[in-house]
């Protein structure tokens, strides 16, 4: 007889443990609490405008071959990928400057000499450092449970042991200043750590790996948005036999004799031989288990760093806007008071930073589909601290007062900043999100958009296992567990999950295609 498999939430995670259960033979029902899949990667239409309500960045392409190939298919055949060009703009406060990042190595490199004598050069040092880093972490640790230390124990890593220990305890930010001088070109090594919810002042420089995957591997876009990427997978895991319910909230994880044994909805109780929640991890734990059962009490997120949360904004706008490219990144002089207001703002003074460094994503500059003709389809996001009080947006401003005085701040800003003096008056869609919302659509902690942070003691064997210590058969995915925050995160924690129902040990990636699983030795 087939295990049964339930899986909690619709998102990345969710729906690529879905998938690989069910070609591995279980008989595997997701259960998504929304009206429609994705999680945070859901899709927003309006009035011919289709918006990428979440992720809009694909990077690690080589994550995204690693699930396809377990699910016997490849990116390639399910997605209509294109590498961008320029891989993103930049602007910086006060210099009125464009700088166009290329999307070959020898023109990055030309570029950063042209900015600071150098810098060329040295930015290969730091890529061949990144890419050592990435490579290692993709053998011995991002594929890994942690269950034992043979990770660590391989010669490839400790021969290196004493330089993993000065990434690990030098900021990202002060790394890179070894590298470079310029605050512009710093800028750019360091921006992907709010990428991994954090602040490079206080991010492990070891994330400087993140320079590799923007870098040499480069940025893709899948034609269609980012959602073409959750049809993929619920297309995937339904055609392997999943069951997918929306609208349909798991109110408590069933527990008997420590094992999980299914979940309540309203409509009843499901039995099942093993849970996998991907939902929001602290609100799986507090509220959906009872005390005796959590691994991660409430207590225990007090002291923990949420990643920050997001104004988000979403414009139609009538007309092109020549001067933003796909992906355009806009940086404050005071970079670090601008991470001190999201990360270390006391209570009471939390609020939606101004100026702010901000990311502004244009996905119909490469893809005609996501906006009527002659009209552009812009997402805007600024980083706030995790604090649902700084508000719940709305559409066509009905958002919170303050959160919409900040939304229109912010336009007036790109406005200012990138030179286009209309922009405001050729606004036909607009919609805004906030730290609230946040909390009301996904049970966010604290309202965090992205998850927890990825300080030194929230990373690798310091972050939330894929299993629960107190209750057998139960396990976990998503951006607050092992390996983190990001899409192709969800889906390697989708492989872990997977490693732990079938003991296996190994610290790289699984190899070919998965086939059906005779016994599931990871079950008690």
């Amino acid at each position: 007889m087939k295990k049964q498999a339930v899986v909690i939430g619709g998102g990345f995670a969710g729906l690529a443990t879905a998938g690989l259960l069910a070609k591995a033979g279980m008989d595997v029902k997701l259960y998504e609490a929304r009206d429609s899949l994705g999680g945070r990667a859901y899709l927003w239409q309006k009035d011919g405008f289709r918006f990428d309500m979440g992720p809009s960045w694909y990077l690690m392409p080589d994550a995204f071959d690693q699930f396809f190939k377990l699910m016997g298919t490849s990116a390639k055949e399910q997605l209509d990928l294109i590498r961008l060009e320029p891989a993103y703009q930049t602007r910086n406060e006060g210099l009125g400057d464009k700088i166009l990042m290329p999307q070959n190595l020898d023109g990055i490199k030309k570029m950063f000499e042209e900015i600071e004598a150098g810098a060329g050069n040295q930015l290969g040092k730091y890529l061949d450092s990144a890419q050592e880093a990435y490579e290692l972490s993709i053998r011995h640790f991002l594929y890994t449970n942690f269950r034992d230390f043979r990770s660590f124990l391989h010669p490839d890593v400790l021969k290196r042991l004493g330089r993993f220990l000065m990434l690990l305890t030098t900021s990202l930010y002060k790394f890179s200043g070894k590298y470079v001088k310029d605050e512009r070109l710093k800028k750019m090594l360091n921006f992907p750590a709010v990428f991994l919810g954090a602040s490079p002042y206080e991010t492990p420089s070891m994330y400087h790996l993140m320079t590799h995957v923007d870098m040499n591997q480069g940025v893709f876009y899948p034609m269609g948005g980012v959602h073409t990427i959750i049809e993929s997978l619920a297309r995937l895991a339904q055609a392997n036999g999943a069951q997918i319910h929306t609208s349909s909230p798991v109110e408590r994880i069933l527990v008997e004799n420590g094992k999980a044994v299914g979940v309540q909805l309203a409509s009843g109780d499901i039995r099942a031989d093993v849970v996998i929640a991907t939902a929001d991890l602290q609100h799986v734990e507090t509220k959906l288990l009872d005390k005796q059962h959590q691994t991660y009490p409430a207590k225990w997120w007090e002291k923990k760093v949420a990643g920050p949360s997001a104004l988000l904004l979403y414009l139609g706008v009538k007309g092109k806007v020549e001067e933003l490219d796909h992906h355009t990144l806009l940086y404050t002089a005071d970079w670090e008071k601008n991470f001190a207001e999201v990360f270390h703002a006391p209570d009471g003074r939390r609020k939606v930073p101004n100026p702010a460094s901000l990311y502004i994503c244009m996905p119909s500059k490469t893809d005609a589909s996501v906006a009527p003709s002659g009209h552009e389809n812009i997402f805007v996001l600024v980083p706030t601290a995790a604090d649902p009080s700084i508000g719940k947006g709305g559409i066509n401003g009905a958002g919170d007062a303050q959160l919409e005085a900040a939304a229109d701040l912010v336009i007036q800003q790109i406005s200012q900043w990138c030179n286009i003096p209309d922009l405001k008056q050729r606004i036909v869609v607009r919609r805004s999100v906030g730290p609230m919302d946040f909390v009301n659509e996904f049970n966010a902690w604290n309202g965090t958009a992205l998850g927890m942070a990825h300080t030194l003691f929230q990373s690798a064997f310091f972050r939330p296992k894929n299993r629960s210590k107190k209750v057998a058969n139960l396990f976990y995915a998503g951006q607050n567990t092992l390996p983190g925050i990001g899409m192709p995160m969800c889906l390697i924690g989708a492989e872990l999950v997977f490693k732990h129902l079938t003991e296996d040990r190994s610290s790289g990636p699984l190899n070919g295609e998965v086939g059906p699983v005779k016994s599931w030795k990871g079950l008690r």
